[in-house]
């Protein structure tokens, strides 16, 4: 396997091109890749638009993701760049939560369990000829989708509350578009705020400027949220 130009760099891994139709995802750490390619793989069954996944090389490196070569921008360049209106992206993002929670656990027996992302935000969703399609699985995990939106929101408000932040005010009126369309489906619950509080908190990847953020922005979703 010929790895090419490293084509983008986020917290953990980097994409590197492989050829025209394929894309080399590699953690920096080594984290295995397995279950977040199982994950892939269960969702893609279900129809739900996640990267198309290569076969995994039993002499690859467990590190390594091979996955379907993306055309389109990300949800975030769009918003910044004026393509995109907080309340299209809104309801994009509403839209792609809502649907994932309708995919079963694959490992929990609870009835009320999904797949989760953990980690959905605008940075995550590639707009593509095809539509939308979820990115960066490495956080997915199994529970209650309530979980799901607090993560997501909490990402955004912490940005929100970031006066060094240029997408500050873009994040605000990303979160006062999503935030009406969760109540049908039970809010935000305080308990799944905190858990997800925590969590953000022990990220490894978390500046310590971003985790100082997480109190500000569960106060600004309480407060939004009602």
């Amino acid at each position: 396997m010929r790895i090419g130009e490293l084509l983008g760099a986020g917290r953990s891994a980097d994409v590197y091109a492989l050829d025209e139709k394929w894309v080399l995802r590699r953690y920096r750490d080594g984290m295995d890749a397995t279950h977040e390619w199982t994950v892939m793989s269960y969702l893609s069954a279900y129809g739900y638009p996640v990267p198309q996944l290569g076969p995994r090389d039993a002499e690859a490196a467990p590190c390594d993701l091979v996955l379907q070569r993306l055309s389109g921008p990300t949800m975030l360049q769009s918003l910044l760049c004026g393509d995109l209106s907080a309340a299209e992206a809104g309801t994009v993002l509403a839209g792609l939560l809502a649907e994932l929670h309708t995919v079963p656990a694959r490992l929990s027996p609870h009835p009320e369990d999904r797949i989760l992302h953990l980690d959905l935000h605008p940075d995550n969703v590639m707009l593509t000829d095809r539509g939308p399609v979820v990115i960066d699985w490495s956080n997915t995990g199994e529970g209650v989708p309530a979980a799901d939106r607090a993560m997501s929101t909490l990402i955004l408000a912490q940005v929100a509350v970031d006066a060094r932040s240029p997408a500050s005010a873009g994040a605000r009126a990303l979160l006062d578009a999503l935030l009406p369309h969760f109540s049908a489906s039970g809010g935000i619950p305080d308990r799944h705020l905190a858990e997800a509080a925590s969590r953000r908190a022990a990220n490894p990847t978390m500046s310590p400027h971003e985790v100082a953020l997480i109190g500000r922005a569960t106060s600004l979703i309480t407060e939004l949220a009602g």
